[in-house]
């Protein structure tokens, strides 16, 4: 079924209560012979008189009162969400959910949103923390957030962090007991911190390079991960050596609680990227959180 178009009927809205072709005429930009063909058309449309027409006034028939009574609160709310956008436009509100993990969303989602979120305070933040891949489309999120080099090629990639390392550590009364790796094939004869991975289920292959040589390695220990918090806390509880980003663990390599060993073999990478698809009109209250977490590296 083709589709109606309803212009006749906001016109024939705005004569029956403005009781005037002449009013109703600059109301709605069109000239009066205009708007009295339309008019026509509809009730020839329609089968039924809607107005009855006089020198001095124009009111609505029975009819045209029914049909009055029954669409023109819908103009009416209609024409009140229009505003309603326009005010969204001047004046930034509504929620935007974003998926991250738990370590940038503290170290840095919440401290630069955190002024806008002050200066707007009709602007909502839902934050879901994962480790997964998730689809962001598909899970209704307005964005996600992961390191650079595990996003889709098909989404707007916009960087929110310098570059990144990895560390490998342990604690000060582990490796009392144990020598340190000199190598990262020495780790095989460690006890290390394993991460689950979430989307696949498998385990974290640790990875590292040193002057154009790459080197994979499964390790193998008591203890399986799927959040970094916990691999943080049983590194420095001396239960094995943990690997993630160094910035996890700088306050306690920098105090003497952890020991960092392999640093020669950990290469920087592309660091945080907050991702989205892509949008012709995104609201004004995406847009003023991509603007507040963007990095100007």
């Amino acid at each position: 079924m083709a589709k109606r178009n309803f212009n006749d009927l906001l016109s024939f809205v705005t004569v029956a209560r403005e009781g005037s072709f002449t009013r109703a005429a600059a109301q709605l930009g069109v000239t009066q012979s205009a708007l009295s063909q339309t008019i026509s058309g509809l009730e020839t449309r329609l089968k039924i008189r809607l107005l009855t027409r006089t020198t001095r006034s124009v009111s609505p028939t029975i009819a045209g009162e029914r049909l009055l009574n029954a669409i023109g609160h819908r103009f009416d709310e209609i024409e009140a969400e229009l505003d309603g956008l326009t005010e969204m436009r001047d004046k930034p509100a509504g929620t935007v959910r974003i998926t991250s993990g738990d370590h940038v969303l503290r170290t840095i989602l919440l401290p630069r949103l955190t002024p806008l979120l002050l200066d707007y305070p009709d602007i909502n933040v839902e934050f879901d923390v994962n480790y997964g891949l998730r689809d962001i489309v598909a899970d209704r999120f307005d964005a996600g957030v992961r390191l650079g080099d595990t996003i889709d090629k098909d989404m707007i990639a916009v960087p929110i962090g310098p570059q990144l390392r990895m560390a490998v550590v342990g604690s000060p009364a582990y490796f009392a007991a144990t020598p340190k790796p000199r190598s990262p094939r020495d780790l095989l004869k460690h006890k290390c911190i394993n991460q689950r991975m979430q989307t696949s289920g498998g385990l974290y292959v640790w990875d590292f390079q040193r002057r154009g040589r790459q080197m994979n390695v499964r390790v193998d220990g008591q203890l399986i991960f799927n959040t970094s918090p916990n691999i943080v806390d049983a590194a420095l509880a001396g239960l094995g050596i943990a690997w993630l980003p160094e910035e996890e663990f700088a306050p306690h390599i920098a105090e003497g609680r952890l020991i960092r060993v392999l640093e020669d073999w950990c290469a920087p990478f592309a660091g945080y990227f907050l991702y989205y698809p892509s949008r012709r009109q995104p609201s004004p209250a995406f847009s003023l959180v991509v603007q507040a977490l963007r990095s100007e590296r």
